[in-house]
């Protein structure tokens, strides 16, 4: 799931901007694109492109689905860590840094050993989103002004589920845990996209709020 500080006026200067030239610092480029809502919006795409392949292709073996998995999570983990630089709050920080190292951790799982057994990829996928959903429902309820919390919490609360209808009902076939997966990353997919564009609704605002002040942030 992805979270952002509030919106705020930037200091960053422009090619004709007289502030202070200071070389470009990789962790204020990873926050500026952690803070765009485009780079949520391609984290969307990265849910949503595996989610449609499995619901589409529900004969796929085994071995395929763990791989889409598998590089579905590690798409999320490195998304989740360049966000971690858009937010403030140590806290907050620690809990996406969290996030990334446990998405990332399950990718290589599900990669390393694509032939495992259902029971086996089930129970990753599983604990990967609910550990996320909890993770990102205390964030959601820690920070509030975001500005779209409401969609934040919405979104904890359907990963939280996902988790817990995977964990609870073990697909019995490769086509069952197809067609579960694929329909609960659709849903996030979803779920993701309207947090961009709530965010991009957002920065909108704040850049009106600031004399001058034009452009989306993204």
């Amino acid at each position: 799931m992805t979270t952002t500080s509030s919106p705020g006026p930037q200091t960053t200067p422009g090619p004709g901007g007289r502030g202070p030239a200071h070389p470009a610092d990789p962790a204020d480029l990873l926050a500026a694109l952690g803070r765009s809502w485009t780079w949520i919006l391609a984290s969307a795409a990265a849910t949503l492109v595996p989610g449609v392949l499995l619901l589409v292709w529900p004969e796929a073996t085994l071995h395929v689905v763990a791989v889409l998995v598998g590089l579905y999570l590690l798409a999320a983990g490195t998304f989740r860590f360049v966000e971690t630089f858009a937010r403030q709050e140590q806290g907050h920080r620690a809990a996406g840094l969290l996030l990334a190292v446990l998405s990332v951790l399950a990718g290589v799982l599900c990669l390393r050993n694509p032939l495992q057994t259902i029971t086996a990829l089930s129970l990753i996928v599983g604990l990967t989103w609910l550990v996320s959903g909890m993770l990102t429902l205390h964030t959601a309820l820690a920070a509030r002004d975001l500005p779209h919390r409401g969609l934040l919490l919405g979104a904890a609360v359907l990963a939280v589920v996902a988790g817990v209808v995977v964990l609870a009902l073990p697909a019995e076939s490769a086509r069952a845990l197809t067609r579960l997966l694929g329909l609960w990353l659709v849903l996030l997919g979803f779920a993701e996209a309207g947090l961009a564009l709530a965010w991009r609704a957002a920065l909108r605002r704040a850049a009106a709020a600031v004399p001058g002040g034009r452009g989306t942030g993204g």
